[in-house]
């Protein structure tokens, strides 16, 4: 472990060397045509930009060049092979693209393509969230935006280079949600780009084709095996925080089991790909429980799910694109506000759903809301406020965005 941090350390401050690489990408001629995509950090092929990507090769190959750019060879390999152009972003061609394309469009940071070619592109920032928890600018928790002292300041520095800027282009699903993304980007009103998910659009099933992992398509055949001997799928889907154990220790999995098997229900757990409980959920072997790859992208599955529950996450709007009963289950809310990020939103405001902190009030609550959704009309309220479209047309006002600023330039 020791070693490991060392390492770690060395790759860090040994970014120094590249700074002049930096300063020099910012002089190479490059190509409107051309627009770069990622995610992850360059590992999983995954949300916004991911299907951006797909629908720019499926709808504007006339127009554009749409090239993913990834540090993952297996991301590379899958894409090539269903003749969709990527490259390695230590390649040869993954290099030289990233210094001629103009657009760089990603979920995290421009490093999920490669933030060391990218001087003079046009960034495109679609995240990965809506922005439910405070986050980066605005969030007090974060040391690398806000260093406590001098020695994180410093240590730190080289970490901030290359984060947002303001000259960064941001995506937001609707005014309300643009005033809140200006402040955590610290950008411009103007570089707002009120446009929706990219990833929302498959959900609507208007002929946008889809590229699974195989990990991917195995979930995705199991769902499809429970829905078609009309089982409902549950899905439950925690967001990252130090207090998710929490869960683990007030479930009775053997009992939640068999309240699962005596209602026809299945119950797949989901967690965000930060989760450090992978493996303890992965061990849960009951015959209606089951684990879904946390690596497994939310879009690719969200259509099978008959039910959420949640805690915070946010995925929870995406999943008001289907409009489908959900369950709150905020069992450490006092150790969530006390641990984690602040909210945007008090969490009556943001979760208009039934709520239930135990597993027994959690059991009653799925029969509950699956006999009589009584909260349709407060979760069409609180989908306007995040969402000024809900049609399935986000890509097309990306690219137009997209084209808009680049006819200005």
């Amino acid at each position: 472990m020791q070693y490991k941090k060392i390492i770690d350390k060395i790759k860090y401050w040994g970014q120094i060397i590249l700074l002049p690489i930096y300063w020099l990408s910012f002089i190479t001629p490059r190509s409107k045509k051309i627009w770069l995509f990622g995610s992850t950090f360059g590992r999983r092929f995954a949300d916004n930009p991911k299907y951006a990507y797909l629908y720019m090769n499926q709808y504007k190959k006339e127009e554009i060049r749409p090239i993913w750019i990834t540090h993952n060879k297996d991301v590379v390999k899958l894409l090539n092979d269903n003749k969709l152009e990527a490259y390695y972003y230590h390649s040869f061609k993954g290099i030289f693209y990233c210094l001629i394309g103009k657009v760089y469009i990603f979920d995290n940071y421009s490093k999920d393509i490669s933030f060391w070619l990218s001087g003079g592109a046009t960034k495109v920032n679609l995240w990965h969230g809506t922005a439910t928890k405070k986050i980066n600018q605005d969030n007090k928790f974060d040391y690398y935006r806000h260093p406590r002292n001098k020695w994180e300041r410093f240590h730190t520095a080289l970490r901030r280079i290359s984060d947002e800027k303001p000259s960064h282009y941001v995506l937001a699903t609707s005014k309300n949600m643009a005033k809140i993304l200006e402040s955590a980007f610290k950008t411009y009103s103007s570089h707002m780009l009120v446009v929706g998910h990219p990833r929302n659009d498959i959900l609507f099933n208007k002929g946008l084709k889809d590229l699974y992992t195989e990990a991917e398509l195995q979930i995705r055949s199991e769902l499809q095996h429970y829905r078609e001997a009309d089982k409902k799928c549950i899905f439950y889907t925690p967001t990252f925080r130090d207090s998710e154990d929490i869960f683990l220790k007030i479930m009775n999995m053997e009992q939640f089991n068999r309240f699962l098997m005596e209602n026809n229900y299945m119950l797949f757990s989901k967690l965000h790909i930060k989760s450090k409980l992978k493996q303890e959920f992965a061990d849960i072997k009951y015959s209606n429980i089951r684990y879904i790859d946390a690596n497994v992208d939310p879009a690719t599955i969200l259509e099978f799910a008959d039910m959420l529950i949640v805690d915070y996450s946010s995925i929870y709007l995406d999943y008001m694109m289907l409009d489908r009963p959900v369950v709150a289950f905020p069992f450490d809310y006092e150790e969530y506000l006390s641990n984690s990020r602040e909210c945007y939103f008090e969490y009556e405001e943001y979760m208009p759903e039934l709520k239930v902190k135990t597993m027994s009030e959690l059991m009653s609550g799925i029969k509950q809301v699956f006999e009589n959704d009584t909260y349709k009309d407060k979760r069409h309220i609180r989908r306007n406020y995040h969402f000024e479209d809900i049609d399935g047309n986000s890509s097309e006002r990306l690219y137009r965005a997209i084209k808009k600023i680049l006819d200005n330039i």
